[in-house]
């Protein structure tokens, strides 16, 4: 058997960026119908990766009415046919994993090095929905001998899907897996903040699928509400904050259609007396996801620390911290990128100045580097505050950035109320080495993804995704494709036999 290790892609010297800064619909280009540009901003540099077209509603209707032309032809492409293409696609993001994880690294602040992993993650999820194709099937249901009944499932049609800028290729690619394996044609939104690896996934895909099955439109605002509003959009889904689900919910409620929602998170790490600390700082500092700048909806931005191990975690917490320092996001060696934009930089760093006037105490970090080389982009060191109450604004409110609260605590029904206080629900990472109350805070804990001794992990097949105001549906598992399907019941009554 052989157990050699396969090669790790290579990371480019420089970046490469896509020729194309236009719209893909219909399997071509089209510069924007207002003609308006906009700059891309590198979050590493400050400095502009060049223009990229600012689509708005005409735009967004033109790849509309081509996705709902590819649909007719796409939706009878025979499973397997459309499973083989999703493979190709798996393909070309590996052999390509370099390339675009370097675009990202330059266009979203992530270190490249990190970004490699989107590659094989979104290759990873094209083969799993690709694998899954002759299952999405119906069932019969018996009526007697003078009849048969049964049920099939049914693409829904066009698919509007709105990606976010923390891994933007990883998304476009991945995201789109479960819809286009089922036979539905999909319209991507990119974000407007980093819009350019989707530009250049559209680019190394022309060609693979039929005209108007997969179609990328870049955009803010405008085309976003346009596409979730669209009356010939079949179902939305989103990867984003509260704020923007809500909005994409309230536009998909003009032509009654199904939402898919991935959203915000202000998620808890708890962690019982009997847990090592050393192991407990591990999950704490990873949990955070401090290598893309904390910038992840399930990142375990709240850490609840007993007090008997309260202090020793603190230790090792701030030792496992100093692994992270900001660099500039195209260099292999970082280990922590920048924040996404000064917008979001500058929310980041008020958070820290809340953390401050409520009085918490500052155990790491809390400020900008000194690197000169790094003066012009948008970097925070990774902040970790200590002695942390539940009324602190960075104790309720989704940062989205490199801030964590930890909290010691005492008493465990106090524990988990305030775990449960908040009104997000996505991910929880529980420590303990007794069976008992592992289960059972898992069952008290009102959040969508568990882990109990480890954190920050996503599994192929286990269905991702949150209660209350973190999002509506599951993902990366088989429910995922029934979502972008629609049953139909068939009812045949059979004639008298002669």
């Amino acid at each position: 058997m052989n157990t050699a290790v396969p090669p790790q892609p290579a990371i480019p010297t420089k970046v490469s960026l896509p020729d194309h800064r236009d719209a893909y619909y219909g399997g071509k280009w089209h510069a924007p119908k207002d003609g308006r540009y906009v700059d891309t901003i590198s979050p590493g540099t400050g400095e502009s990766l060049g223009k990229v077209a600012d689509c708005g509603v005409a735009d967004m209707d033109a790849a509309v009415a081509s996705a709902k032309a590819g649909f007719k032809d796409w939706r009878r492409t025979p499973p397997l046919e459309r499973a083989r293409i999703l493979k190709r696609v798996a393909q070309i993001l590996r052999e390509n994993a370099g390339e675009l994880a370097m675009i990202d690294a330059a266009d979203c602040g992530n270190p490249v090095k990190e970004m490699l992993a989107d590659a094989t993650i979104a290759a990873a999820q094209m083969e799993f929905f690709a694998g899954l194709v002759t299952e999405v099937k119906g069932a019969s249901i018996p009526m007697g001998p003078d009849a048969v009944n049964f049920s099939v499932r049914e693409p829904r049609g066009v698919v509007g899907r709105i990606i976010p800028f923390n891994h933007p290729f990883m998304f476009c690619a991945g995201k789109s897996a479960a819809a286009l394996a089922t036979g539905n044609t999909i319209v991507v939104k990119p974000p407007e903040q980093a819009p350019l690896s989707s530009l250049r996934l559209a680019e190394l895909c022309d060609g693979l699928f039929p005209p108007g099955v997969f179609n990328v439109v870049p955009g803010g605002r405008d085309a976003g509400a346009r596409l979730s509003g669209h009356p010939d959009i079949a179902m939305v889904a989103l990867v984003g904050s509260v704020p923007t689900g809500r909005a994409v919910m309230t536009a998909a409620a003009e032509t009654v259609k199904p939402v898919l929602l991935e959203l915000g998170g202000k998620n808890a790490l708890i962690a019982y007396p009997d847990a090592d600390p050393e192991e407990v700082a591990g999950g704490v500092v990873g949990g955070m996801n401090f290598t893309w700048c904390g910038q992840s909806c399930g990142s375990t931005s709240r850490a609840f620390i007993h007090e008997k191990i309260y202090d020793a975690v603190l230790a090792k917490v701030k030792e496992k911290a100093a692994y992270y320092k900001p660099g500039l996001p195209t260099d292999p060696a970082t280990t922590m990128g920048a924040i996404i934009s000064k917008v979001q930089y500058d929310r980041v760093l008020s958070y820290i100045d809340s953390a401050k006037a409520d009085g918490a105490r500052l155990l790491h970090g809390g400020g900008r580097p000194s690197d000169p080389k790094l003066a012009k982009g948008f970097y925070v060191e990774p902040s970790i505050y200590a002695d942390c109450t539940a009324g602190m604004k960075i104790a309720r409110e989704e940062i989205f950035g490199p801030v964590l609260a930890i909290f010691k605590w005492s008493d465990e029904k106090t524990m988990l109320d305030q775990v449960n206080a908040v009104e997000y629900g996505l991910t929880c990472s529980i420590w303990t080495n007794d069976l008992n109350t592992a289960h059972r805070t898992a069952m008290d804990v009102e959040a969508g993804f568990i882990w109990v001794n480890d954190t920050s992990k996503h599994f192929l097949g286990a269905p991702f995704g949150g209660y209350k105001q973190s999002g509506i549906g599951r993902e990366e598992c088989i429910e995922e494709m029934f979502a972008f399907t629609q049953e139909k019941n068939i009812h045949v009554k059979l004639k008298a036999a002669k």
